[in-house]
Parts: C-alpha cells; sequence; structure tokens
C-alpha cells in the first residue's frame, strides 16, 4: 500500500530533449534516402550525421530509420517524425522570416508618465517630432506628479517616465532630459517686475498663487521658506499653471513657476517673468525608466528621442 509501480509497457518519458537541428537532418536524411546525400546537402560530414540520427532515436527511445548498403528508409515510427518534422522545420522557418520581416520597423505602444511642466513646456513638439520619426509606434500619455511618475516606473505601469531630478531607486535608469529653471511671475505694473532677478524672500514679502498643493514644487517652496525662518502661504491654491497665470494675471499676487509654464501661459502684455535668484532654482528634468537589457525596441527609441 502506499507504492507505487511502473506499468509494464506504459510509455516512458525521452530521457533527452528533441533537438531542432537534428530533427531537421533527420528529414533530410529521410527524404533523400541516404546519410551521405543528406549530408552533402546541409554541408555536414556524414559521420556527424549519423551520431546526429542516432541521438535522435535515443531520445524518441524508437528505431526511426532502417539503414541498408542502398540507404535508409523508414519505419513506422520514423514516418510519425518525418511528418511531424517537417511541419516543425516549416513553423521554424516561418518564425525566422517573420524576425527578419520586422527589419528596422519600430511598432507597439510606449507608455510615457510624465509631470505637468514637462507636459506643457517640452513634451508636446518632442513628441510629435517622435512620432514622425516612428509613425508606428503609440505613445499613451499620462501626467502626474513626479513621485507617482517613478513609482509607476518601478509598478512596471510605465515603460518612460519625466520629472524633477531626485535620487532615482534602486532599479530605476535615469537620464537629463531639459533645465527647466524657476521664474518668478508677476504682473506687468508690479514692483518685482522692475527688477533683473528676484529674490525667494522678496516673493515671500508678497500674496502668492501656489500650485498643486502638496505636490513636488509645493513642498520645494515650503522647505526653501522655512530655511529662511519664514512661512511659504499662498493666498490661493491651485491645480494647474494656467490656473497659476490667470490668478496672477488678475492681480491676486505671484507665483514661481518653472519657466516651461512661465513661457507658456505668462503673455508678454500681462506678465513679468522674472529669474528666481536661489541656487537650487536651477531645477532638471530627467527621464526615468525600469532597468532593462535590452528595453523593447520602441521604449529604447523613445527614451533615445528625448534624452536631452
Amino acid at each position: 500500500m502506499g507504492q507505487c509501480a511502473l506499468v509494464p509497457g506504459a510509455p516512458t518519458l525521452p530521457t533527452r530533449r528533441v533537438d531542432p537541428y537534428s530533427l531537421r537532418l533527420f528529414v533530410a536524411a529521410a527524404q533523400a534516402g541516404s546519410i551521405v546525400r543528406a549530408a552533402a546537402q546541409e554541408h555536414i560530414a556524414a559521420s556527424a550525421l549519423s551520431r546526429r540520427l542516432a541521438d535522435l532515436e535515443h531520445a524518441f527511445g524508437r528505431p526511426l530509420l532502417v539503414r541498408s548498403p542502398r540507404g535508409v528508409s523508414l519505419t513506422d515510427a520514423g514516418r510519425v517524425v518525418l511528418a511531424r518534422g517537417l511541419q516543425i522545420d516549416e513553423d521554424l522557418q516561418a518564425l525566422v522570416r517573420e524576425v527578419q520581416s520586422e527589419g528596422d520597423a519600430v511598432r507597439g505602444t510606449v507608455r510615457l508618465y510624465a509631470n505637468m511642466s514637462s507636459v506643457i513646456g517640452f513634451l508636446p513638439e518632442r513628441i510629435k517630432r517622435f512620432m514622425a520619426a516612428y509613425p508606428q509606434v503609440r505613445v499613451a500619455l499620462h501626467e502626474m506628479d513626479t513621485g507617482d511618475v517613478l513609482r509607476a516606473c518601478l509598478d512596471d505601469r510605465a515603460d518612460v517616465g519625466v520629472g524633477v531630478q531626485m535620487d532615482a531607486p534602486a532599479g530605476i535608469d535615469a537620464w537629463h532630459f531639459a533645465q527647466d529653471p524657476l521664474y518668478v511671475v508677476v504682473p506687468a505694473a508690479h514692483p518685482l517686475a522692475a527688477q533683473a532677478t528676484v529674490d525667494f524672500g522678496q516673493a515671500l514679502d508678497h500674496a502668492l498663487i501656489g500650485i498643486h498643493q502638496g505636490g513636488a514644487l509645493d513642498r520645494v517652496l515650503h522647505a526653501r521658506a522655512l530655511a529662511l525662518g519664514r512661512e511659504f502661504a499662498p493666498t490661493v491654491s491651485v491645480s494647474s499653471f494656467d490656473a497659476v497665470c490667470r490668478m496672477v494675471e488678475a492681480g491676486m499676487g505671484v507665483a514661481v513657476v518653472p519657466q516651461s509654464a512661465a513661457a507658456a501661459y505668462a503673455g508678454a502684455a500681462h506678465f513679468a517673468r522674472r529669474p528666481l535668484a536661489a541656487s537650487w532654482a536651477a531645477r532638471s528634468l530627467h527621464l526615468y525608466a525600469l532597468h532593462r537589457s535590452p528595453q523593447p525596441r520602441a521604449t529604447q527609441a523613445l527614451i533615445d528621442s528625448l534624452k536631452g
């Protein structure tokens, strides 16, 4: 009881894997009716081909060929292997043709997650240029805060990410994308408009418009104000750069925004754009991607196209 016994006559699994190349040599020998002729056709020594056939028979556990001075003929098992071998060889050749037919064409969908300033200031033109070069690639763009961009890359929900430069977690590759320094946006008639640059402390002396409460830029501004012994306390916070600029246009305050957003929304007739005079205002955007070797071709093509 409880013991397993082999059933007499039950088929046993092959002890060796079937080699596709040996299978192809078998088909050649079966069709030629001769090991010597098959060896010549396949550019292999007859002795080597014969060893391959013996190994194949050992793998199947059955004789496949009847050998005689006149050549070779098929056993019943050999006829089964020939029929299936022809189909397998045809499938393999079709696979080769399919892969080779890909040529240099790059196709597929790339999931691109990007922060707000990169979407506004850089990506529209760059994606347009990329899609003109790779018309068979679709770019699925999602706007998110930089922290969420990195998490999406780590979770393999994003193929490529764009966000503010930060220490990338293990497993994430990073490349420079663009420089996007911080600017102070003020109404054209505002006292700060007369200055070539604006210190952050000066901006804090005026009513402030905040952007995306809890986002990357909002956290930076709170931290930098705290370092000055001040408080970053916007009179109003909105969720988009166009809304920020409308608030500034209406005279409700001044705002610190990336240069890309200032250029996109701050019209010359209504705004003055002044560089923020602080070393930390030299803001960089980076590309991020989950480390893969190699990357899918469409993903690699987008990374190469976007790298600054």
